[in-house]
């Protein structure tokens, strides 16, 4: 089992940058595949970036690709998103999520989920 706790969120211009941060509990993060989500207000939960175990395989939806970076620090049992270039379409709640299996984009693919993080970019 692993808990997740994300931080990093807050306001900023569009055009400006984010680096949030997703801390996990427990010995074996290592062994998670994670994921970021974000959800806006009214809007489903949808994947934003995923990355393996071993950090050297990222997938990002296609929104936030040349954008956003996703990175982890297995020795700290950190997970990373950089957000550059953001726009006020990226305001959401954004969420870190682990997974044991070889998750990809379903959210239903992932055990563990944190609490989120507000990000809103104004205009």
């Amino acid at each position: 089992q692993v808990q997740l706790v994300e931080s990093g969120g807050g306001l900023v211009q569009a055009g400006g940058s984010l680096r949030l941060s997703c801390a996990a509990s427990g010995r074996t993060f290592s062994s998670y595949t994670m994921g970021w989500f974000r959800q806006a207000p009214g809007k489903e939960r949808e994947f934003v970036a995923r990355i393996r175990r071993t950090g050297g395989e990222t997938y990002y939806a296609e929104s936030v690709k040349g954008r956003f970076t996703i990175s982890r620090d297995n020795a700290k049992n950190t997970m990373y998103l950089q957000m550059n270039s953001l726009k006020p379409e990226d305001t959401a709640v954004y969420y870190c999520a682990a997974s044991s299996g070889s998750a990809m984009t379903s959210r239903w693919e992932y055990n563990y989920w944190g609490q989120g993080t507000q990000v809103t970019v104004s205009s």
